[in-house]
Order: structure tokens, then sequence, then C-alpha cells
């Protein structure tokens, strides 16, 4: 008996429909061992960390992301900006942030946050829980003719300086909270975890 000649096509295409299959079968295997890797929507929900790229965020800009069922606010405030806080303590019902359960350690200072220059705030109105708009221009408002920016809350007309501290006559009754947080390096912001933790 003759020996078939090899149709070294067919074998190629064999080969190649092989490895195909193989590979997208190596796909769907891992798919739900990576995924097992991920925090549960239950674990999110319950607070787990939430990780923000903050490299390309502009002087004056805020990004806003979601952590336990809410926005967090993160702006990038100007050396103007910062200038103003000074200047409104006379205007604010908790110029100190005396109420220590609404913010960290770490944030208990002028600016309320760990840099001068990027705020991180709970964007929860802590009158009723609206969402608050952030204005940070220093320009008369229909809502304040001595406005130094800040956030407006358009709900009930409560009115928060660019630190999140609650004017008086305001109907909220304190500042804007400020979440556990922590930098990894310059472009990142980790909301849910306070500095030191890894």
């Amino acid at each position: 008996m003759a020996a078939e000649p090899v149709n070294h096509g067919r074998r190629r295409f064999l080969t190649a429909s092989t490895v195909v299959v193989g590979g997208v079968g190596g796909v769907f295997a891992a798919v739900p061992f990576l995924s097992a890797w991920l925090p549960s929507a239950r674990a999110v929900a319950a607070g787990a960390p939430v990780s923000l790229d903050i490299s390309k965020l502009a002087v004056g800009e805020q990004l806003v992301v979601a952590w336990r069922g809410a926005p967090v606010f993160v702006v990038r405030r100007s050396p103007e900006m910062l200038s103003v806080l000074s200047g409104e303590t006379d205007r604010l019902k908790d110029p100190e942030s005396a109420n220590t359960a609404q913010q960290p350690a770490f944030a208990q200072n002028e600016y309320r946050s760990l840099k001068p220059d990027l705020l991180v705030l709970v964007g929860s109105c802590t009158h009723l829980g609206c969402s608050p708009k952030l204005h940070p221009k220093a320009q008369p408002e229909v809502w304040d003719d001595q406005w130094k920016g800040g956030y407006y809350c358009p709900c009930h007309n409560s009115r928060f300086d660019l630190a999140g501290r609650v004017y008086n006559q305001s109907p909220a009754p304190t500042n804007l909270v400020v979440p556990p947080y922590r930098f990894e390096g310059d472009a990142r912001v980790i909301i849910g975890e306070s500095e030191g933790a890894a």
C-alpha cells in the first residue's frame, strides 16, 4: 500500500483551529477565576475602597465617583481658591471643623484635606441628602452676593465653602462629610481607606 500524501493546508487549518478554540476556552475558564478576585456588589455597597485616577484633574475641576451609594467629589483647588478660606470663618457655622464626626482627624484643618490643593467630600447635603453643585468662581451669585466659591444645594439653598464648611443661615446643620481616603502617589486617590492603611 502506498502512503497518502500529506495535505499541509489542511494540517495548518486544523492546527490553527485547535489553537483558537483552545484560546477561547482558556479565556472563558479564566473569567470566573479572575472575577472572583473582584469585590462583590455587596462588599462594594458596604464600603469597599474605590480607586480614582486624578492625574488629569485640572485646577478648578471636579471628579465624581460613587462610594457606599453616595457621590464623592474630588476637586483640585488653586492657590486663589485656598486663599479665600481663612476670610470666610465669621460666616460659617463650624469653621474649625469641631464636629469630629464630619471628617477624619487628618482633615480637621482649615483645608479639610490631606493635601491642601485636593479636596475630597461626600457629595450629599447634610440637610436632606440632595447633591450640592460646585460653583468654584468667586463672583456674586443669586444666593450670595459675596460668594467666594464653593457648593450650593439647589434643593433648599444650603451653601458650603470650598472646604465643604456650611455657611450660617443655611438649612444644612453641619459641614459636608470628608470620607476616609489616602493617596497612591500623585495620580490616584483611594476612597474608603485612611492614610496608613494598606
